[in-house]
């Protein structure tokens, strides 16, 4: 039989499902496989269900001679080397859609959280010193704020879905304009990117990581942020100069940075820091949460799912759905 390689803890089910395909490795408990592990068990497979954990380049594909299909477990790939595995002739997939609507509620929830000054509340009253209501952890609010979205892919039009609810103003922008029925339909203004950073009270970036937007948070775009705004990154860590926030934070110049994802997360920088930038723990006006974008039990299982769907489509000799690069199979 096959051998297929799962590097994270996934459901029994999946698990048994795959099993009835081929001969499965995975990691015994909720750590991922280390690095040699990873790439010993893939020496001699033919698939492997990637997650964020996993970086796939080309040494790693050189490695890897019979690997013939990397199913991420995942939305964003660039964890996932897609021309390394096409010049390899390994398909890759990935999981469009379920990740979308858990991701843009934290998005949310990580706003309201640091507006609100809910972790400062929160270890107030841990503290024994909570003796009833005081006028302390006075905060924002969305509701009447303008919210920028920078992205207007699928996370970026739920977040704007959601903040519907909420009174206030709400604009985006994105290399590609929505077109008009889809902005009136989630009454969002496309805005420049200059003024949509000037103009807003919270900022919450839903955007992919690539070479052209690593780092768009930096100094200079946080010197152009609205005194006083609040970010929030549910996105991908390298989105954001880490050091540049730290430092506005500290001037004053952003109220409080919320973040899901961090740049020492981004496998394939060969300069990522190996880990969260210690000024951003040690900071009162961070929210800060460990990669829960889609930590939702029933998300993460379909997830997994359907990760698997994609193997066992392509070891039956089916096409999978959601091939990011198709031409593979072309020849």
């Amino acid at each position: 039989m096959v051998k297929i390689v799962v590097p994270n803890w996934i459901e029994d089910e999946t698990l048994a499902r795959l099993s009835a395909h081929g001969d499965v490795v995975t990691s015994e408990g909720r750590d991922p496989l280390a690095d040699d592990e990873l790439r010993a068990a893939c020496a001699d497979a033919s698939a492997l269900m990637a997650f964020m954990t996993e970086g796939v380049d080309r040494p790693f594909l050189d490695a890897c001679p019979k690997l013939k299909i990397i199913a991420g477990a995942l939305k964003g790939f660039d964890n996932l080397d897609q021309r390394a595995c096409t010049d390899a002739r390994v398909l890759l997939t990935y999981v469009p859609n379920l990740l979308t609507e858990p991701t843009a509620e934290l998005a949310i929830g990580l706003s309201i959280a640091l507006a609100r000054n809910m972790r400062a509340g929160d270890a107030h009253l841990r503290s024994g010193t909570f003796a009833g209501w005081r006028p302390n952890f006075y905060g924002g609010s969305l509701q009447g704020a303008t919210v920028g979205i920078i992205g207007g892919g699928a996370v970026g039009r739920e977040t704007m879905r959601l903040l519907s609810g909420f009174r206030g103003r709400r604009i985006y922008f994105d290399e590609n304009r929505l077109d008009p029925t889809t902005e009136k339909a989630l009454d969002a203004q496309y805005a420049p990117l200059d003024d949509l950073t000037r103009l807003s009270d919270f900022i919450i970036l839903a955007l992919p990581l690539t070479d052209q937007t690593k780092h768009i948070v930096n100094v200079s775009f946080l010197a152009a942020m609205k005194q006083g705004a609040y970010l929030v990154n549910p996105a991908r860590g390298s989105l954001v100069d880490e050091a540049a926030v730290v430092e506005a934070l500290n001037t004053g110049r952003l109220a409080g940075y919320a973040a899901d994802t961090f740049e020492m997360e981004d496998w394939h920088r060969p300069d990522r820091p190996r880990q969260v930038h210690p000024a951003l723990l040690a900071c009162d006006q961070t929210v800060l949460t460990p990669h829960i974008g889609s930590a939702v039990s029933e998300v993460r299982r379909q997830i997994a799912a359907e990760a698997a769907d994609e193997i066992i489509a392509f070891l039956s000799g089916k096409r999978p759905r959601h091939a990011v690069n198709p031409e593979v199979l072309e020849t």
